[in-house]
């Protein structure tokens, strides 16, 4: 069962518990990330009215790094309440997230890897994604699920 979501922004503002597991499939090494993510409005001189910071900060476990991790991107308007487009924090397009049906596929190209992700929103508070990369720099597996915090 999933949740469809007609206003995304309204959806995702707030915070959220993010809860991650990670596989590097090539050696079998595992590790996951445990933090927050917060959706607030975007009021950066030049953002498009309506759009979203999203900034992910926590802690990182994995074979070669334990420690903090930070990331932020950015979410556009597209002209449909359901959907928004993700960034990168400078500006460049990352993939689309439209979730009206409780559920979205997407990819991004980023030389020479293929990221293939897969979100769904069984709640409307849990929205659950995996990413899975592949190519020849990386073969990855990173399973993320976010809880609303109240």
């Amino acid at each position: 069962m999933t949740f469809a979501v007609a206003d995304l922004r309204a959806h995702l503002l707030g915070r959220w518990q993010v809860q991650r597991t990670m596989l590097d499939r090539a050696p079998g090494s595992r590790g996951n990330f445990t933090g927050t993510v917060a959706f607030t409005s975007d009021s950066a001189p030049g953002s498009t009215p309506g759009s979203l910071r999203q900034s992910e900060n926590g802690t990182a476990v994995w074979p070669t790094f334990t420690g903090p991790a930070f990331r932020e991107y950015r979410l556009v308007p597209t002209g449909s309440p359901a959907a928004m487009q993700v960034l990168f924090d400078d500006g460049r397009p990352f993939h689309d997230l439209d979730l009206s049906q409780g559920t979205w596929t997407a990819s991004h190209w980023c030389t020479p890897d293929t990221y293939q992700v897969r979100f769904s929103s069984p709640s409307p508070d849990r929205l659950d994604y995996e990413w899975d990369v592949t190519g020849p720099a990386k073969d990855l597996l990173l399973s993320t699920t976010l809880l609303r915090l109240r």
